[in-house]
């Protein structure tokens, strides 16, 4: 229990406001297809090529939480566990869409031992699709 206080506050120390942290991914058919079968999201809009032929997106779109979800990726090799998340979905993301996710911590709370965090996501086009704001803390710093 005491290794773990010290790394805890090791990793708090460690993470500075300003740090930014970036990841790239293209989403895929697949993803779409696990993410949906593990939340049950079934929604048209993800699942149903003619549905979505008739809305104004013209086409399938990505479950916004499997973009939010890019936030996770860089929180889990932070070892960073949120105690909050919010998110603006801004612009729709498709299938075949590569998406860049920025997280930049912007404050450290030492009385509550907390940083918030700040999100943006833009597609290939440079179109902000996603921003968002995360608090919670690290645990175990594994990017540099």
């Amino acid at each position: 229990m005491e290794d773990h206080r010290a790394r805890l506050s090791e990793a708090f120390e460690a993470l500075e406001p300003g740090k930014r942290f970036v990841y790239r991914r293209t989403f895929t058919d697949g993803d779409v297809a696990l993410f949906c079968g593990v939340t049950g999201d079934l929604n048209p809009y993800h699942q149903d090529e003619i549905f979505a032929a008739s809305t104004p997106f013209g086409r399938r779109i990505i479950p916004g939480l499997l973009t939010a979800s890019m936030l996770t990726h860089v929180g889990g090799m932070l070892g960073f566990l949120a105690t909050e998340m919010h998110f603006e979905f801004l612009g729709a993301v498709y299938v075949g869409d590569t998406v860049t996710c920025t997280l930049t911590f912007v404050e450290r709370d030492r009385e509550r031992r907390r940083f918030l965090a700040e999100a943006t996501a833009v597609n290939q086009e440079g179109l902000e699709v996603l921003r968002g704001r995360v608090s919670g803390f690290p645990s175990q710093i594994r990017l540099r």
